[in-house]
């Protein structure tokens, strides 16, 4: 008896499923939920001091892409034209971030979004090719990754991705760790593909005896319909606690893709289905010491304080803020700005910067 065409094609499918599972498990990345994050320090690195002054900046530098483009994932339809940035733009961007750098000499830069291994960036390790160009600036820096793959089955991809969170430091970094963030929810096929946003966690010795503990993440986009944003503040905002409740001082940073209170109803109707009228950030905001301020963020001079300018025809300029720098008590803090009079061609985010004093330890 011969079987019907559509059990053949049933059976085969059956037959081949244990392959593309297996297939799947060899291209994705399956990080542990809390596992040590690369370190790596050069010669002799000074620690910090008790009553120093410390200048923090944190920038996602959209892989080195520039602002010539409009990606696919860029608009709400995800049908943005462009899929890759030119290899000109890249080498041009990489310039212009160390150029920046060099000018702040920040003591610590939280970055997101350097691609390593991806083959929309020629495969380029971002990372590396920054520290050569700041030649010992920083001789020390921990990363993590929270995008990686060997190959990704989107018709606008179709090839490997890797992308991660960098800190760099001036001063000496004793451990690090990655802490991985709760994920989108998504079905099976989905899952080995997609970011696995983290917190990266670096320890830097203050002498004397205590650390100050800098944290680096870049939270989830496109993530309103689901819970994954509160998730996230909630497990960040847990592990603030417990550093407060350890009296260590404390620095986060990074893209929160998140609007502060007060500028949903700011923004035109069509940017509003990426966040919530009521911000996830309220819970951070109102408890912990924030960079830009509620009041710099919706005040008169609230333009300044803008992080964001989309890669979307219908933005001229910065019209939003999605960056911070939140901090413990214990640093008290001298000044803070926005860079924005020279990088907005640069990235589709803006460099935030804070300068503070470490707390003494009398």
């Amino acid at each position: 008896m011969s079987l019907s065409r559509p059990l053949r094609l049933l059976l085969l499918a059956l037959l081949a499923l244990p392959g593309i599972l297996l297939l799947f498990h060899a291209l994705s990345w399956r990080p542990a939920p809390r596992e040590a994050a690369p370190l790596a320090c050069s010669g002799q690195v000074p620690q910090l001091q008790p009553g120093q002054a410390l200048k923090v900046m944190t920038w996602n530098v959209q892989y080195l892409a520039g602002k010539g483009y409009v990606f696919w994932y860029d608009l709400p339809g995800g049908d943005g034209p462009d899929d890759r940035p030119s290899a000109a733009d890249l080498a041009i961007t990489l310039g212009e971030v160390v150029r920046v750098l060099r000018d702040e000499q920040p003591d610590l830069v939280l970055l997101q979004e350097l691609h390593d291994g991806a083959r929309a960036s020629d495969h380029q390790d971002q990372l590396a090719l920054l520290q050569a160009r700041l030649v010992g600036l920083y001789p020390c820096a921990s990363q993590a990754f929270y995008w990686k793959a060997r190959f990704v089955p989107h018709p606008r991809i179709l090839g490997s991705v890797g992308m991660k969170l960098a800190t760099l430091s001036r001063f000496q970094i004793a451990r690090a760790e990655r802490l991985q963030l709760p994920q989108l929810p998504s079905d099976p096929w989905q899952r080995p593909f997609q970011l696995k946003r983290a917190l990266l966690v670096s320890h830097l010795p203050i002498r004397g005896g205590s650390e100050l503990v800098a944290i680096n993440t870049h939270f989830d986009a496109f993530a309103q319909g689901h819970d994954t944003m509160q998730r996230q503040v909630q497990m960040t905002d847990g592990l603030l606690r417990q550093l407060q409740a350890s009296g260590a001082p404390w620095l986060l940073g990074g893209d929160l893709n998140l609007l502060p209170p007060g500028q949903y109803r700011q923004l035109p109707a069509e940017q509003r289905g990426w966040y919530a009228a009521d911000s996830e950030l309220q819970a951070l905001a109102a408890r912990y010491p924030m960079i830009p301020s509620l009041d710099q963020v919706n005040g008169g001079q609230q333009r300044r304080w803008y992080t964001h300018y989309p890669n979307d025809p219908t933005a001229s300029g910065p019209d939003r803020t999605l960056d911070y720098l939140f901090h413990s008590p214990r640093l008290t803090r001298l000044s803070s700005a926005v860079r924005q009079h020279d990088t907005q061609g640069i990235s589709d985010h803006l460099p935030v910067i804070g300068r503070f004093f470490l707390p003494n330890l009398d």
